[in-house]
């Protein structure tokens, strides 16, 4: 019961602290760092995060929150979230235009 009692306390206690989040904030830095270069729309000549083409409008709410939870799961690598996502960008950009 104390063991219980002690993690529920650690747990709100990290809970709380806002500067200090927990370690899946490690892939989310991953992902924000990685610069890639995408040769569509308004990324061409430009090197952009990860986390900005995962955020862009060319990808799908849905697909992104399945490639973040696979990620962070590490049921894909950094590298093959690269590929899916400037796929993804570089046709859907192609297709818009």
């Amino acid at each position: 019961i104390t063991v219980k009692s002690s993690n529920r306390d650690h747990v709100t206690a990290a809970g709380e602290e806002g500067d200090n989040p927990p370690k899946e904030e490690r892939w989310k830095t991953t992902l924000k760092t990685t610069m890639v270069e995408v040769e569509a729309a308004e990324f061409r000549g430009h090197k952009v995060s990860l986390w900005d083409l995962l955020h862009s409008r060319y990808i799908p709410e849905e697909n992104r929150k399945e490639l973040l939870e696979l990620y962070e799961a590490g049921e894909l690598t950094l590298e093959q979230v690269k590929t899916v996502v400037t796929t993804i960008v570089t046709k859907a950009a192609a297709a818009a235009a």
